[in-house]
């Protein structure tokens, strides 16, 4: 049985995910994830609402196994950002969670999850940090809104919190859709 183990007492951001899921990999394995990272084809441009996100990763050079995991962690956002802000899903406008570079973590994450191939994904307690974050929207406390969110739909938290940004509303979703159980 296979079991993809993440770490995220000190750090869960969506970096440190992929991190954790390619040192999982052997050395050539991991090299190929982040080939087919970069020949998937996410546009530097920013993806606005869902359905642009949907739009790029239907375009993508990838499986569908991977666009399906993508899909499904936009949908996780594009709630809790609707939650964030009292409107309909369709209605919700990504900022820093819609740029190619968030999407192009989200899909070597995936990439790597399917490379691993695990029977069951764990994890530990997530780290969200403590203080402000400045974004988009102006100065927010920590965890951000969306990020407190979608960390209410049963995502355990460390009761010993770190200063800055631990978990990103993107790292939130990835993690909400691919861990099966928390230990601590």
């Amino acid at each position: 049985m296979t079991t993809l183990v993440w770490n995220l007492e000190e750090n869960a951001t969506r970096r440190h995910l992929l991190a954790e899921a390619l040192l999982q990999l052997p050395e050539a394995r991991r090299a190929q994830v982040r080939a087919a990272a970069e020949a998937a084809g996410v546009p530097e441009g920013h993806h606005h609402d869902l359905g642009a996100v949907y739009a790029t990763i239907d375009a993508l050079d990838a499986s569908e196994r991977v666009k399906d995991d993508m899909r499904a962690i936009y949908r996780i956002l594009a709630e809790a950002e609707a939650t964030a802000h009292g409107c309909a899903v369709e209605e919700t406008h990504f900022h820093e969670v819609g740029n190619g570079e968030a999407l192009r973590n989200v899909a070597a994450i995936c990439l790597a999850v399917e490379a691993l191939d695990p029977d069951e994904i764990v994890a530990t307690p997530v780290q969200t940090g403590r203080g402000t974050v400045t974004c988009a929207h102006g100065e927010l406390p920590i965890p951000a809104p969306a990020t407190a969110a979608i960390i209410a739909r049963g995502i355990p938290t460390c009761e010993r919190l770190l200063e800055g940004e631990r978990c990103t509303p993107t790292s939130a979703a990835v993690i909400l859709h691919f861990v099966e159980r928390y230990e601590r």
